[in-house]
Protein backbone atom coordinates (compact mmCIF):
# COMPACT_ATOMS: atom_id res chain seq x y z
CA UNK A 1 0.00 0.00 0.00
CA UNK A 2 1.52 3.12 -0.99
CA UNK A 3 2.03 5.64 2.00
CA UNK A 4 1.40 9.21 2.05
CA UNK A 5 3.59 10.24 4.51
CA UNK A 6 7.26 10.09 4.82
CA UNK A 7 8.92 10.73 8.23
CA UNK A 8 12.85 11.39 7.93
CA UNK A 9 13.72 9.96 11.67
CA UNK A 10 16.94 10.91 13.50
CA UNK A 11 16.74 7.56 14.80
CA UNK A 12 18.31 7.85 18.07
CA UNK A 13 18.17 6.59 21.46
CA UNK A 14 15.94 9.97 22.10
CA UNK A 15 13.20 8.57 19.55
CA UNK A 16 11.02 6.00 18.77
CA UNK A 17 10.12 4.56 15.76
CA UNK A 18 6.96 3.31 15.92
CA UNK A 19 3.70 4.45 13.69
CA UNK A 20 0.71 3.38 12.01
CA UNK A 21 0.70 2.16 8.83
CA UNK A 22 -0.16 5.69 7.24
CA UNK A 23 3.91 6.44 7.77
CA UNK A 24 6.92 5.86 6.25
CA UNK A 25 10.06 6.40 8.44
CA UNK A 26 12.92 6.30 7.43
CA UNK A 27 16.51 7.31 8.47
CA UNK A 28 17.39 10.51 8.08
CA UNK A 29 20.83 10.10 6.24
CA UNK A 30 19.02 7.36 3.62
CA UNK A 31 16.91 10.99 2.66
CA UNK A 32 18.83 11.17 -0.41
CA UNK A 33 18.32 8.25 -1.83
CA UNK A 34 14.41 8.15 -1.56
CA UNK A 35 12.16 8.82 -4.39
CA UNK A 36 10.00 11.04 -2.71
CA UNK A 37 7.57 11.85 -5.58
CA UNK A 38 4.98 9.53 -4.42
CA UNK A 39 4.67 11.41 -0.62
CA UNK A 40 2.35 13.73 -0.28
CA UNK A 41 3.55 15.27 2.82
CA UNK A 42 7.19 15.64 4.51
CA UNK A 43 7.36 14.90 8.38
CA UNK A 44 10.32 16.19 10.37
CA UNK A 45 11.05 15.74 13.41
CA UNK A 46 12.87 17.11 16.59
CA UNK A 47 16.60 15.73 17.05
CA UNK A 48 17.25 15.38 13.72
CA UNK A 49 20.66 16.27 12.35
CA UNK A 50 20.00 19.96 10.91
CA UNK A 51 23.89 20.07 9.95
CA UNK A 52 22.94 17.47 7.58
CA UNK A 53 19.35 19.01 6.67
CA UNK A 54 21.20 21.73 5.98
CA UNK A 55 23.76 20.26 3.33
CA UNK A 56 20.66 18.90 2.07
CA UNK A 57 17.89 21.47 1.84
CA UNK A 58 17.79 21.28 -1.84
CA UNK A 59 15.86 18.15 -1.38
CA UNK A 60 13.73 19.63 1.38
CA UNK A 61 12.73 22.96 -1.21
CA UNK A 62 12.80 20.56 -4.06
CA UNK A 63 9.96 18.64 -2.26
CA UNK A 64 7.80 22.04 -1.55
CA UNK A 65 8.32 23.11 -4.86
CA UNK A 66 6.60 19.79 -6.34
CA UNK A 67 3.25 21.50 -4.32
CA UNK A 68 3.77 19.11 -1.12
CA UNK A 69 3.56 19.54 2.44
CA UNK A 70 6.27 19.47 5.22
CA UNK A 71 5.84 19.72 8.93
CA UNK A 72 8.75 20.02 11.32
CA UNK A 73 8.33 19.64 14.76
CA UNK A 74 11.11 20.61 16.99
CA UNK A 75 13.36 23.77 16.99
CA UNK A 76 15.03 25.20 14.04
CA UNK A 77 18.73 26.21 14.88
CA UNK A 78 19.73 25.35 11.11
CA UNK A 79 18.93 27.34 8.11
CA UNK A 80 17.15 24.75 6.20
CA UNK A 81 13.60 25.27 5.84
CA UNK A 82 12.53 27.74 3.33
CA UNK A 83 11.27 31.31 4.70
CA UNK A 84 12.00 30.09 8.49
CA UNK A 85 13.50 31.65 11.26
CA UNK A 86 15.34 30.29 13.92
CA UNK A 87 13.82 28.89 17.04
CA UNK A 88 13.87 31.36 20.27
CA UNK A 89 13.43 29.85 23.92
CA UNK A 90 10.88 31.81 25.72
CA UNK A 91 12.38 33.24 29.20
CA UNK A 92 10.31 31.92 31.93
CA UNK A 93 9.68 33.93 34.99
CA UNK A 94 7.07 31.61 36.02
CA UNK A 95 4.84 28.07 35.12
CA UNK A 96 1.83 30.51 32.93
CA UNK A 97 4.68 31.40 30.54
CA UNK A 98 4.52 27.76 29.27
CA UNK A 99 0.26 29.07 29.14
CA UNK A 100 -1.22 27.56 25.70
CA UNK A 101 -3.68 29.93 23.58
CA UNK A 102 -5.61 29.01 20.59
CA UNK A 103 -4.88 32.28 17.99
CA UNK A 104 -7.40 31.00 15.68
CA UNK A 105 -10.23 28.61 15.87
CA UNK A 106 -8.75 25.49 12.94
CA UNK A 107 -10.00 22.00 12.44
CA UNK A 108 -6.75 21.00 13.76
CA UNK A 109 -7.18 21.81 16.72
CA UNK A 110 -11.17 21.63 17.14
CA UNK A 111 -12.43 20.55 20.72
CA UNK A 112 -9.25 20.64 22.03
CA UNK A 113 -8.78 22.36 24.99
CA UNK A 114 -5.56 24.87 25.81
CA UNK A 115 -5.20 23.54 29.04
CA UNK A 116 -4.95 19.70 27.66
CA UNK A 117 -2.04 21.07 25.55
CA UNK A 118 -0.67 23.35 28.16
CA UNK A 119 -0.24 20.63 31.30
CA UNK A 120 0.86 17.30 30.92
CA UNK A 121 0.52 14.86 33.70
CA UNK A 122 0.18 17.87 35.91
CA UNK A 123 3.27 19.60 34.47
CA UNK A 124 3.32 22.76 32.04
CA UNK A 125 6.04 23.01 29.33
CA UNK A 126 5.97 19.74 27.14
CA UNK A 127 3.93 21.15 24.41
CA UNK A 128 5.87 24.07 23.30
CA UNK A 129 8.96 25.78 25.29
CA UNK A 130 9.86 28.63 22.49
CA UNK A 131 8.64 29.38 19.10
CA UNK A 132 9.81 30.54 15.82
CA UNK A 133 9.08 34.18 14.17
CA UNK A 134 6.63 33.44 11.77
CA UNK A 135 6.35 34.84 8.13
CA UNK A 136 4.32 37.75 7.55
CA UNK A 137 1.60 36.17 6.24
CA UNK A 138 1.58 32.86 8.02
CA UNK A 139 -1.58 32.02 9.78
CA UNK A 140 -1.13 31.49 13.66
CA UNK A 141 -2.76 28.73 14.97
CA UNK A 142 -1.23 28.73 18.96
CA UNK A 143 0.56 31.04 20.99
CA UNK A 144 2.32 31.27 24.14
CA UNK A 145 1.09 33.90 26.50
CA UNK A 146 3.07 37.11 24.82
CA UNK A 147 1.70 36.15 21.52
CA UNK A 148 4.55 34.15 20.17
CA UNK A 149 3.72 31.96 17.54
CA UNK A 150 3.81 28.13 18.81
CA UNK A 151 2.36 27.13 15.62
CA UNK A 152 1.57 28.09 12.11
CA UNK A 153 0.87 27.60 8.71
CA UNK A 154 2.96 29.40 5.91
CA UNK A 155 1.45 28.99 2.24
CA UNK A 156 3.44 32.08 1.22
CA UNK A 157 6.95 31.35 1.63
CA UNK A 158 7.19 28.12 -1.05
CA UNK A 159 4.92 26.82 -3.71
CA UNK A 160 3.89 23.90 -0.66
CA UNK A 161 2.55 24.33 2.35
CA UNK A 162 4.98 24.38 5.27
CA UNK A 163 3.43 23.24 9.25
CA UNK A 164 5.75 24.65 12.06
CA UNK A 165 5.51 23.51 15.43
CA UNK A 166 8.25 24.28 18.08
CA UNK A 167 7.63 21.11 20.27
CA UNK A 168 7.46 17.95 19.88
CA UNK A 169 5.31 16.13 16.95
CA UNK A 170 1.60 15.96 17.19
CA UNK A 171 1.37 12.53 15.50
CA UNK A 172 1.34 9.69 17.02
CA UNK A 173 4.95 8.55 16.63
CA UNK A 174 7.25 7.40 19.59
CA UNK A 175 7.36 9.55 22.00
CA UNK A 176 5.11 9.68 25.10
CA UNK A 177 1.75 7.63 25.23
CA UNK A 178 -1.19 10.44 24.92
CA UNK A 179 -3.24 9.95 27.79
CA UNK A 180 -6.82 8.78 26.75
CA UNK A 181 -8.65 10.94 28.72
CA UNK A 182 -7.31 14.23 27.01
CA UNK A 183 -9.01 15.80 24.25
CA UNK A 184 -5.20 16.13 22.95
CA UNK A 185 -6.07 12.82 21.47
CA UNK A 186 -8.11 14.76 19.05
CA UNK A 187 -4.96 16.47 17.14
CA UNK A 188 -3.19 13.62 15.14
CA UNK A 189 -6.20 12.49 13.47
CA UNK A 190 -7.52 16.02 12.67
CA UNK A 191 -3.65 16.84 11.66
CA UNK A 192 -3.84 14.34 9.18
CA UNK A 193 -7.34 15.35 8.09
CA UNK A 194 -5.85 18.97 7.58
CA UNK A 195 -3.06 17.62 5.42
CA UNK A 196 -5.32 15.83 3.25
CA UNK A 197 -7.51 18.82 2.27
CA UNK A 198 -4.25 20.87 2.12
CA UNK A 199 -2.86 18.54 -0.40
CA UNK A 200 -5.98 18.96 -2.50
CA UNK A 201 -5.74 22.53 -2.43
CA UNK A 202 -2.12 22.85 -3.64
CA UNK A 203 -2.80 19.95 -5.71
CA UNK A 204 -6.19 22.04 -7.34
CA UNK A 205 -4.06 25.51 -7.29
CA UNK A 206 -0.94 23.94 -9.12
CA UNK A 207 -3.67 23.63 -12.35
CA UNK A 208 -5.00 26.89 -12.40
Amino acid sequence: MSKDYIVVHPCNIFSQGKADENFEIVDMYDLPNIELSSYKCMVILGFVDQEFLQEKKQIIADFLANNKIVCFFGNLVTDWLPGQQAFIAKEIRNHWDYDISIAKQHGIFAGVREEDMTINKGVKGFFARGHHPAPAEAEILLTLPDGEPVTFIDRSSTNGTIFMHAGNNLFNIGGMTPSISKTTNRIPTQLMQWIQDEYKYLAERSVK
